[in-house]
C-alpha cells in the first residue's frame, strides 16, 4: 500500500495535496484496493460549495459504490473529467492522473484535522 508522506489524510480514505489555498483531492490507494476495478466515477459540478464531510463525489467498482466525501470545505474549481471515460485510472495511478476535484479552501487550518501519513498507515488494516 503506498502513502505519500507529503499528503494528509482523512478517516474516510480521502487524500489532500495542499498548495497555495488548492487542494486536489483523491481517494487512497489503500480505498482503490478495496474497492477493486472501478467503473464508474460521478464528480461534482465546477462551483459547488461543500463544508468539510459532505459527500462531493461518487465512485463505483465491479464491488461496491463509495461515496466520497470533501475532506476540506470550499468551492470546487475543477474536476478530473478524464475519469468519466477512465476510471480506472484511479486504480493504476491513485495519487497522480486519478485524482477527483480541486477545491478553493475556505479554511486552510481544515487540514490539521486530517492524518499524516503515519496515522492514516495506522488506521488502514494489513493485507
Amino acid at each position: 500500500m503506498s502513502v505519500p508522506q507529503d499528503l494528509f489524510y482523512a478517516k474516510t480514505h480521502e487524500w489532500v495535496s495542499l498548495d497555495d489555498g488548492i487542494a486536489t483531492v483523491g481517494i487512497s490507494d489503500f480505498a482503490q484496493s478495496q474497492l477493486s476495478d472501478l467503473t464508474f466515477v460521478e464528480l461534482p459540478e465546477v462551483g459547488t460549495e461543500f463544508s468539510a464531510g459532505d459527500e462531493a463525489a461518487v465512485v463505483e467498482s465491479v464491488k461496491a459504490a463509495a461515496d466520497v466525501y470533501a475532506p476540506v470545505g470550499g468551492e470546487i474549481i475543477e474536476v478530473n473529467s478524464e475519469l468519466e471515460d477512465n476510471p480506472e485510472l484511479i486504480n493504476k495511478d491513485a495519487f497522480g492522473a486519478g485524482w477527483l476535484f480541486k477545491i478553493r479552501v475556505n479554511d486552510e487550518s481544515e487540514v490539521d484535522d486530517m492524518m499524516d501519513a503515519d496515522s492514516y498507515e495506522e488506521l488502514c488494516p494489513d493485507d
